[in-house]
């Protein structure tokens, strides 16, 4: 019943920007912390970011000062604005929230 839809991974070149978006439907009223993950080749899941319902986040070191999350609370909908791309955060990234996934959507960073 609930569902979280990622969007906005793409191809970009180090030094660039993306911005990620994760949508999420259902019946449900519970608000949960909301966070993003990834999951480069042959490395585990990580999480990298997440925010509470008041606002409040938290980043993973790799990506402090670079990336940031937000959300929209009324659009039920997570961001993840992400500058200064590098190599190293290529990678699938997904949405989480409480017990739901979302499938994810494909970020690389390469020249």
């Amino acid at each position: 019943q609930v569902q979280l839809v990622e969007s906005g991974g793409g191809l970009v070149q180090p030094g660039g920007s993306l911005r990620l978006s994760c949508a999420a439907s259902g019946s449900i009223s519970i608000m949960y912390v909301m966070g993003w993950y990834r999951q480069a080749p042959g490395k585990q899941r990580e999480l990298i970011a997440f925010i509470t319902s008041g606002g409040s986040t938290n980043y993973a070191a790799s990506v402090k000062g670079r990336f940031t999350i937000s959300r929209d609370n009324g659009k039920n909908t997570v961001y993840l604005q992400m500058n200064s791309l590098k190599s190293e955060d290529t990678a699938v990234y997904y949405c989480k929230s409480g017990s739901h996934w979302g499938q994810g959507t494909q970020v690389t960073v390469s020249s």
